[in-house]
């Protein structure tokens, strides 16, 4: 993690893999307060420790602990520690081009009330910034933040959650099933694949999930993982069997074969009896 501008800040930044989102910035601030400015990109922040004073539209607002702040496009706002220790957040920063995940609608009630109180809201975006954390977990991303974006919607217009789902279609799971076992290796990025099967991300993940009782990504890193055990078996090596079985490195495939075997690959490898005794 880079350091910040003074002692004991912390910065982190990177643009992930994932459709929608522009960057994922992670921070801790003790002194450093923003001015004014504005950007291009919804800005999604939660904070994890102190709390940050900030105008919008020249209105004060605030974010205690458990609150989701979005800040809208094109919309002025600054922002500063509330405590004497700074402050600890996580802030995405979502496409606001048109057809994305929120259009332009959505600024003046966000505007009107960007400090939500919502634990299965915060719960999400706390889910999805685990995901992004780990390069190769990006159809898992995609699927958390599809959720997050629609509870988000839900939130700012409250006529939204009203509305009835469409039920879980298994034939579109059944669809989707067979997608990714034609790309256990190359993958399928979830956008790609709602766009094969002509179906809402949101409505895709949620017919899968109840056709199967696993999400799509668990389902897919589930195969490639027994892929892996045979390769592993075989002798090969852990980083040729991670990238042979589409994991993005050694390190990912590590880190999901140690939580479904219970063991590092490598470990797994020689877990075996050795050779038995020669002739007599």
């Amino acid at each position: 993690m880079a350091g910040g501008g003074s002692p004991g800040e912390e910065i982190s930044a990177w643009r992930p893999r994932v459709e929608g989102v522009a960057e994922v910035f992670h921070a801790h601030f003790t002194r450093h307060a923003y001015p004014m400015h504005v950007h291009d990109t919804w800005t999604l922040l939660i904070v994890d420790e102190g709390a940050v004073r900030y105008d919008l539209e020249r209105h004060p607002h605030g974010t205690p602990l458990g609150t989701v702040s979005l800040l809208p496009p094109q919309v002025p706002h600054n922002g500063s520690a509330a405590t004497p220790h700074g402050f600890r957040k996580r802030v995405l920063y979502l496409d606001a081009a048109e057809g994305g995940l929120l259009d332009t609608s959505f600024i003046g009630p966000a505007v009107d009330n960007p400090d939500l109180t919502d634990p299965l809201l915060r719960r999400r975006i706390g889910q999805l910034h685990a995901a992004l954390a780990h390069p190769g977990d990006e159809l898992e991303a995609a699927a958390r933040l599809t959720f997050v974006a629609e509870r988000l919607r839900e939130r700012l217009r409250p006529g939204l959650a009203g509305q009835p789902r469409p039920g879980p279609d298994r034939r579109l799971a059944v669809a989707l099933r067979e997608l990714l076992d034609e790309r256990i290796v190359a993958g399928v990025g979830l956008a790609e694949a709602a766009g094969v099967l002509h179906a809402h991300p949101a409505h895709l993940v949620r017919s899968f999930g109840a056709a199967y009782g696993i999400a799509p990504h668990q389902y897919l890193t589930a195969r490639r993982i027994d892929r892996a055990r045979g390769l592993l078996l075989d002798g090969v090596p852990a980083g040729e069997v991670a990238v042979s079985t589409g994991f993005h490195d050694q390190p990912h495939l590590t880190r999901h074969f140690k939580r479904i075997v219970g063991m590092p690959p490598t470990r797994y490898a020689r877990s075996g009896p050795g050779p038995g005794p020669g002739p007599a």
